[in-house]
């Protein structure tokens, strides 16, 4: 009689996603706020993401034949993303030497020297963004007013709708629309709404993302400012909330693969960023938040694991 009974070590389903193709669907996520940057703030933005990602994948091809990486030969996306994603945190003024800088350090210091893709404990592009935050404060809160030109023009510095609302200036706040197309200052890649949401989209119809961290995350920062007295919707289409909530707080690398995990991570995100938002020093609280929850991601995974099928509640 045929033995049809085969045992073989997990995953027994497989799909056929690599890490790749995945890579590959998420800098094509991230092209259309590109595009965005560039006509909102000028050719300005176009250089800094360039020196980013330039900066990204030599640094990482670099230490990849020095520290003599197998992976060395397999170049993939993943220094390409994280080139987008911190220039997204960038303000376009910001000196390129000081992006190359920033650039080198998510590379070198947050990935490789813990090992390389899949190793690194915080996110790379954040942690580089708080490395040059603390380095060059003023270089870093510099924002200009949107140029809304493919060519450019003469930057007029501004105060974000963030630091309007937290040290109280006379300045008109942007209205709803505004923030949602992103015709206000900020960072780079934090200002268009709508193509974050539409590179979300990207990211959700091909399952590379989950519903969990984004959406608790987004809901108590919502919950946690209507309680403090802000309006919610300011708040949450203001600053880096949907850039980090879809973008940043959903890496594979630094996020819980739980279930139970990823809402716990999504709220905790969410909960830091509305109290600094409202009692911290700094206007803006998702860089930070996103970072100290990375730390937590080891102890979240511990407590959240799920039982495995016929163990004991201790297992």
């Amino acid at each position: 009689m045929e033995n049809k009974l085969i045992v073989s070590a997990s995953p027994h389903i497989r799909t056929n996603e690599n890490t790749r193709g995945i890579m590959g669907w998420v800098v094509l996520a991230l092209i259309p706020t590109v595009i965005a940057s560039i006509y909102i703030f000028g050719l300005r933005s176009l250089w800094v993401i360039l020196t980013c990602i330039i900066t990204c994948v030599l640094t990482e091809l670099i230490t990849n034949k020095l520290m003599l990486k197998e992976k060395a030969a397999k170049p993939n996306a993943s220094p390409t993303i994280t080139g987008i994603l911190l220039a997204f945190c960038l303000p376009p003024t910001i000196p390129l030497w000081m992006a190359a800088i920033g650039s080198f350090f998510a590379i070198f210091l947050v990935k490789q020297l813990f090992g390389g893709l899949g190793y690194n404990i915080f996110n790379p592009a954040l942690a580089a963004r708080a490395i040059l935050l603390a380095s060059w404060p003023v270089a870093m809160t510099t924002w200009i007013k949107p140029v809304c030109s493919w060519a450019g023009a003469d930057a007029i510095t501004s105060a974000s709708p963030l630091a309007i609302v937290k040290m109280k200036l006379v300045e008109t706040l942007p209205s709803y629309s505004q923030l949602f197309m992103g015709t206000i200052p900020g960072s780079l890649g934090e200002t268009c709404k709508l193509t974050l949401l539409i590179g979300a989209a990207i990211l959700f119809i091909k399952k590379i993302i989950d519903w969990r961290i984004p959406f608790t995350f987004i809901g108590i920062v919502a919950i946690l400012s209507l309680a403090f007295g802000r309006d919610p919707l300011f708040e949450i289409l203001s600053g880096g909330v949907i850039l980090g909530a879809f973008f940043m707080a959903t890496d594979m690398v630094t996020a819980p693969t739980s279930t139970t995990g990823k809402l716990i991570f999504g709220c905790g995100c969410g909960a830091i960023t509305a109290l600094i938002r409202n009692f911290g020093g700094f206007p803006e609280g998702v860089c930070y938040s996103i970072l100290f929850m990375n730390c937590l991601t080891p102890l979240i995974e511990k407590y959240s694991k799920p039982r495995r099928f016929g163990a004991g509640s201790k297992a």
